[in-house]
């Protein structure tokens, strides 16, 4: 009962929400979330196999599909992800204002129950079903509210992203009915082995992955993120980027490496390259950014392609970082948004250029933020360590591919990055000389330096202690790499 709980908590709460007044409907969402984050909470503490962490009943009968949902540890660390961070996304823009606010956070917990019924689906169709849920109030949201280049940004992001899609629907049509009874279950796409051939896990391969690198996004199906991300409202951003993009990373290890694990090793060197490719691109473009909103946004980029290069290294260790890097990654985002949010919304502008001396005039958010850079470039005794250190180690002692030592020294080097960028953007923005338009800056108000004290309490814990994601997921991971193809 608790999958389903899940779902029609914030869908029922969505539509509800869209025949409220527009001053009701925030308030509304706000404690809807929290529900969710409450039930999520409790299946996070059920133990794994749990009774009340299944759900399969009939949905689909003529086409063999069922209504079949899941909680184990993939899951629960990304529904926890998905429902933290809603909250913390209404409470840090609870200031700002919209326009038909009613429809706006309506389509805001439809976008929750789509992106959780992702990460609960137990049946193919039905993962598609709510990938496609997830897609469509985004858009809308996109494209209604955001910057006056809006409507060209989302079309481009619908565009890649409906497209892959279809190729992923072709690509299950055609798994399911070469499975033994003909269904869209994940059990019988787990049990394929040797049903498919090598030659048809090969483009089978491309099919699925071109849908999930376009929602991570993976160089070079990347270019509509930068666009979409500067042009969305603030809070829309963060789901894009937070969580939206986890279901790129979810979707190849959930769909796409154990159910065509061949089609996996024959192109997880080419992936791999594409991930390098994109890791150094994006950084190179961070480093040279006056913009906020695309530094980040750049950023984002080459931390997701080292989460999907870790995925094709097949190991332990690189499949444990990215469980748990999928977790601290939307965390340590969301702060950074909520940082360029607030800039934003005080000074008019984003370009670094104009900004400076902000440490003298607003210490609480200069702290907040020094916080939330430290986990982002990965310092020891933050969150972001020891993902990233799991995902490097996992990379180098790889079995499945003969360039492990290549791939790990090239994506190395986004740490060195990663620091010139985020640092160089405190110290001109918050350390440079105090200007005209600073003059005048004030501390960030009592709901901004609850969210983001909060992100900086999580990332400060999970450094210091990171066993309970360890805990979480550890099944999961086992179970993964149970399925995927390893070189002998």
């Amino acid at each position: 009962m608790i999958p389903v709980l899940l779902i029609v908590v914030p869908l029922l709460a969505g539509l509800i929400s869209f025949n409220l007044k527009d001053a009701s409907a925030k308030g509304w969402t706000l404690f809807a979330s929290l529900v969710t984050l409450g039930i999520t909470l409790i299946a996070v503490a059920l133990p794994e196999g749990s009774k009340q962490l299944a759900v399969n009943a009939e949905w689909l009968t003529a086409l063999n599909s069922r209504f079949s949902l899941n909680v184990d540890g993939l899951a629960k660390i990304l529904c926890l992800l998905t429902a933290l961070s809603f909250p913390i996304i209404f409470i840090a823009t609870w200031n700002e204002q919209y326009k038909k606010a009613r429809n706006f956070f309506g389509l805001m917990m439809l976008s929750q129950a789509g992106l959780i019924g992702v990460f609960l689906a137990s049946d193919a169709l039905l993962f598609y079903f709510f990938w496609e849920l997830a897609l469509i109030p985004v858009y809308f949201l996109a494209s209604q509210w955001g910057g006056e280049k809006k409507v060209q940004a989302t079309f481009k992001f619908f565009v890649y992203t409906f497209l892959g899609s279809l190729m992923m629907l072709v690509a299950i049509i055609f798994i399911s009915q070469h499975t033994r009874d003909h269904s869209f279950s994940i059990a019988s796409f787990y049990g394929l082995k040797g049903m498919i051939s090598a030659h048809d896990q090969t483009w089978l391969f491309w099919l699925m992955f071109v849908a999930f690198a376009v929602k991570m996004p993976v160089f070079p199906f990347h270019t509509w993120q930068p666009d979409t991300y500067e042009q969305s409202t603030p809070a829309v951003t963060m789901v894009l980027s937070g969580i939206m993009v986890k279901m790129g990373l979810y979707g190849i290890m959930r769909w796409l490496a154990p159910v065509l694990p061949i089609g996996t090793y024959l192109w997880g060197d080419a992936v791999s390259t594409l991930c390098i490719i994109g890791i150094i691109y994006a950084s190179l473009i961070a480093l040279r950014q006056d913009d906020l909103k695309r530094l980040v946004a750049y950023s984002s980029i080459a931390h997701v392609g080292l989460m999907c290069m870790a995925i094709f290294a097949t190991t332990e260790s690189g499949i444990q970082g990215v469980m748990i890097q999928l977790f601290n990654h939307g965390i340590n985002i969301l702060g950074l948004w909520i940082v360029v949010y607030l800039i934003e919304k005080q000074f008019h502008t984003r370009k670094i250029s104009e900004l400076g001396g902000l440490a003298a005039k607003a210490p609480g958010l200069t702290l907040l933020l020094l916080i939330v850079t430290l986990g982002n470039i990965a310092l020891p005794l933050t969150n972001g360590f020891i993902g990233e250190f799991l995902m490097f180690n996992g990379i180098y002692t790889s079995q499945s591919t003969t360039y492990n030592v290549v791939f790990m020294v090239t994506a190395a080097i986004s740490i060195i990055l990663a620091a010139m960028y985020m640092l160089n953007m405190v110290q001109r923005v918050f350390y440079g000389p105090v200007n005209a338009l600073t003059e005048k800056a004030v501390d960030i108000r009592l709901n901004e330096k609850m969210v983001l004290g909060f992100i900086a309490v999580l990332i400060i814990l999970i450094g210091i202690y990171p066993e309970p994601l360890f805990h979480l997921t550890k099944d999961a991971v086992e179970s993964v790499l149970a399925k995927m193809y390893v070189k002998p």
